[in-house]
């Protein structure tokens, strides 16, 4: 029998403002926009319960800002949820400072809502200002301190190595907060957006400096990085991120949402679904599908696997992608990489040094050319 899909991503693309550097799928409100959105949602949602009833260990409301919605609208959004939970089932709601007063946070509470992911970014509004953030940082403070008197456990995003940023003192102020997890990571300037047209480019030095300035303080602090933007005290790890990284099955819905299913023997090992944008998704065009096939699969496990600490389960990976003789293609290519002290070798797992953390992408690009050199040929 097939295992219930425990994981489930729900992406609420509804902003107060869309910051310059911002990539994601967002919209401003505008007249029945949200009420269009809540009918398509509780609608999609029973079509993948019908298919994936769960019940569920993660909910994750992604945006946007998912706090931006109105007390009703976050009602009716859980309402239209037919999912029931696991016992201890982590659900998460993505918040903008300002968007969570003690009373709202009361009825996100009640809602069911136990983690909660504020994007504060920095704690000097100077570098607010630049980013183009609505709030300053005595919000991101008092949401923050809200956040853990009203009972949730908080993640912290931020953003390091800006021009003009005293990360260390970010750093510091966040470590002091008392939450038990911090996202931290640099600005990615993606095409298109006003930042990329206005011409700015990341520097490496500065963002590598703010990295090492992240280990120390956060890690002084109680909290390992136990992925490469990621650090956790113990126990607080974002379980619904890990199963994005360990390869589980997880569903989406709403506009842009995207979720991965493992598919029956002989159609590919997984299949891709994603949902297109919101005028398109509200009339109720259906997601695009890919197939990921068997060496696609094995390289998306490395590159997700060895984010984490953790590594990538070798004996699990050859049972879910079939490639014959996948462990020790994969055992010779990381010894090789040994001297590099970019892997572990040997043993069940495949897992990153400290500093494979910091240099990921040269570390997964050698065991891609491993598999590729074994397998490219044989599946054309």
């Amino acid at each position: 029998m097939k295992p219930p899909m425990r994981h489930l991503y729900l992406h609420v693309p509804f902003c107060p403002t869309i910051c310059p550097y911002c990539d994601f799928h967002v919209v401003r409100r505008g007249p029945g926009l949200v009420e269009r959105y809540l009918e398509r949602l509780a609608a999609e949602a029973a079509n993948l319960y019908a298919d994936h009833p769960g019940p569920l260990a993660t909910l994750y409301l992604g945006g946007g800002t998912p706090s931006y919605l109105r007390d009703h609208e976050l009602a009716r959004l859980f309402d239209s949820l037919p999912w029931t939970f696991e016992a201890g089932a982590e659900i998460t709601l993505e918040a903008n400072p300002g968007t969570l007063s003690p009373a709202r946070l009361e009825l996100v509470r009640s809602l069911g809502v136990n983690r909660i992911s504020i994007g504060a970014q920095s704690f000097q509004d100077r570098v607010l200002d630049r980013l183009g953030r609505a709030h300053k940082a005595a919000a991101a403070l008092r949401t923050v301190e809200h956040s853990l008197a009203t009972g949730f456990r908080v993640s912290l995003d931020l953003i390091l190595g800006l021009p003009g940023q005293d990360v260390k003192a970010d750093l510091e102020t966040a470590a002091a907060l008392g939450v038990g997890h911090v996202s931290a990571y640099t600005l990615q300037i993606e095409p298109g957006t006003p930042f990329a047209l206005a011409g700015m480019t990341p520097d490496p030095d500065r963002e590598a400096a703010a990295f090492a300035a992240a280990r120390t303080a956060l890690g002084r602090a109680g909290l390992t990085r136990y992925e490469v933007s990621n650090f956790a005290r113990p126990g607080e790890e974002s379980r619904h991120n890990l199963a994005y990284w360990r390869m589980a099955e997880w569903g989406g819905l709403g506009p842009a949402a995207s979720a991965h299913f493992y598919t029956p023997a002989g159609a590919g090992v997984a299949e891709r679904r994603t949902n297109p944008p919101l005028p398109r998704w509200a009339v109720g065009e259906s997601p695009a599908r890919e197939t990921i096939d068997p060496l696609e699969h094995a390289k998306e496990s490395l590159m997700m696997g060895l984010r984490v600490r953790e590594g990538v389960d070798l004996d699990a990976l050859s049972a879910r992608s079939g490639l014959p003789g996948l462990r020790e293609v994969l055992e010779r290519a990381a010894r090789e990489l040994v001297p590099t002290e970019l892997l572990v070798a040997g043993g069940p797992r495949l897992q990153p040094t400290a500093e494979g953390l910091d240099r990921l992408h040269a570390a997964v690009l050698s065991l891609w050319e491993a598999l590729e050199s074994a397998y490219s040929e044989e599946d054309s």
